[in-house]
């Protein structure tokens, strides 16, 4: 595909505002991630009794700060603090991911978005070290101006770092999109100022996220038709 039939392709109408910068979520998002969550949780709750959840009903279920949904799940912080726990899933996750691809059509569309001449970068809750490793893996690391992830594997609220970048960038909030899987991404969007696109089948339903008036798609290659 060259330069001219990339710049050719037509762009969903709310795309077509004067944005500068786009902020991509990582995890669902970019990388289909959600069955290896699931499998890890439930090795998890195995080990401790605790009934299993599918693929749907944590999609359905997922929410952000990480250590209120594993309450939901039924782990006992008395028994396992959250910190065990986050070792215990993150040990499983960092030795299984790279099983596991990118979402469809994610290469085309940091593709296609670059050569529109809008910078991109990576917001995320995933430790940032890992999350660097990760992308560097795919070969994704040209598309992205930065790598933003947590300094740590607790995955709590990503908006600080959102907002350090936001200040240092330069661009006004009208001028950055942020797009995401989850409910939290919408959240924190709002928190910046920012417009926000979920993509769902990820981390979150689509039923879910369109709950608040979120502006959802099925799929990346939604936002080139």
């Amino acid at each position: 595909m060259n330069m001219q039939n990339i710049c050719d392709y037509k762009i969903m109408p709310f795309f077509q505002k004067n944005y500068k910068h786009i902020l991509w979520d990582w995890n669902g998002t970019l990388f289909n991630d959600a069955e290896l969550a699931v499998q890890i949780l439930n090795t998890m709750l195995a080990k401790r009794g605790l009934p299993s959840v599918t693929l749907e009903t944590y999609r359905a279920g997922f929410r952000f700060p990480v250590r209120d949904y594993y309450c939901d799940l039924g782990f006992d912080f008395n028994l396992d603090s959250f910190e065990k726990l986050s070792v215990e899933f993150t040990n499983l996750y960092e030795k299984h991911r790279l099983q596991y691809a990118l979402q469809p059509h994610s290469r085309v569309t940091l593709t296609r978005i670059q050569a529109l001449g809008i910078k991109q970068s990576v917001l995320s809750a995933y430790s940032q070290d890992s999350l660097r490793e990760l992308v560097c893996h795919f070969g994704l690391e040209s598309f992205f101006n930065e790598i933003l992830g947590l300094a740590d594997i607790y995955a709590h609220s990503k908006l600080e770092i959102g907002q350090q970048w936001l200040q240092r960038s330069g661009y006004a909030p009208a001028e950055v999109l942020l797009i995401g899987d989850t409910h939290h991404d919408a959240e924190v969007a709002a928190g910046l100022g920012l417009d926000c696109l979920l993509i769902a089948g990820g981390h979150n339903t689509g039923e879910r996220l369109r709950q608040n008036g979120n502006r959802v798609i099925d799929s990346l290659s939604e936002i080139f038709n």
